[in-house]
């Protein structure tokens, strides 16, 4: 019987973030259409396609349940159907920062980096929300790699497409000031709510706790914003756009 709890992703105890965390991965049946969720394989060769179905193992994941660690050896590779997985570094400050999300259709930048170089991972995965992932192991995914053009286009085009986001996420984190990207990302919050904590947007911006609070109060008393307790609604999303914009 197939289990996550086998594999090098096995969900790991504790994690870096306060957070709560789980260890749980409950395998399921595979769909035959499970590959339709991802439309850059549909050109496949038959005897390929016939492979992914056969060894291809889905996996329903619990939220706060951490998938792998810095260090951890990588012998899956990870395609999510449905939820979301937040990939993230911990510096030796102790501070957390989001590298990445990975959503529905899309597969993990850090696991097919692992299995390329045969390294272990460097950032940690948590799964966000309810999730259905699909996982290859090691040698499927090496044939298929040195074997079908469909399948390298595939992971190469998630290396372009992920390296870029995660290029933006160092540019803002280093050159942009804290008021702006804060302002940024709680003026595309949807519906006008997020439902965070303080440490939640301190890891989601890679800075203080502290630092966030103190930018918050400074937006409330602008009548940007309002506090409470595990949210922050958004009461003048245009004036924290204009914060946000590039100065000229």
């Amino acid at each position: 019987m197939f289990s996550i709890r086998c594999s090098s992703i096995e969900p790991q105890p504790g994690g870096s973030s306060g957070r709560g965390r789980r260890r749980s991965g409950v395998p399921v049946t595979v769909p035959a259409l499970w590959l339709d969720a991802f439309p850059d394989l549909a050109d496949l060769a038959a005897a390929d396609r016939a492979r992914l179905l056969a060894d291809g193992r889905e996996v329903a994941l619990a939220p706060s349940t951490v998938l792998f660690t810095p260090g951890t050896p990588c012998e899956l590779y990870l395609l999510v159907l449905d939820g979301s997985i937040r990939v993230q570094m911990l510096a030796d400050t102790g501070r957390e920062i989001v590298l990445y999300r990975v959503a529905a259709g899309q597969s993990c930048l850090l696991t097919a980096a692992a299995l390329v170089a045969g390294e272990a991972y460097a950032a940690e995965g948590v799964v966000e929300a309810p999730t259905r992932a699909v996982v290859l192991p090691r040698r499927l995914f090496e044939r298929l790699l040195a074997d079908s053009g469909v399948f390298r286009r595939f992971v190469f085009a998630g290396f372009g497409h992920r390296v870029a986001g995660i290029l933006d996420c160092m540019q803002r984190a280093v050159f942009h000031r804290i008021e702006r990207r804060l302002a940024r990302h709680l003026a595309a919050a949807p519906g006008g709510s997020l439902a965070v904590t303080h440490q939640d947007l301190a890891v989601e911006l890679g800075t203080a706790r502290e630092v966030i609070s103190r930018h918050l109060e400074a937006f409330e008393r602008r009548g940007l914003v309002r506090r409470r307790r595990g949210a922050v609604d958004i009461l003048d999303p245009a004036a924290l756009a204009r914060l946000a914009a590039p100065v000229d």
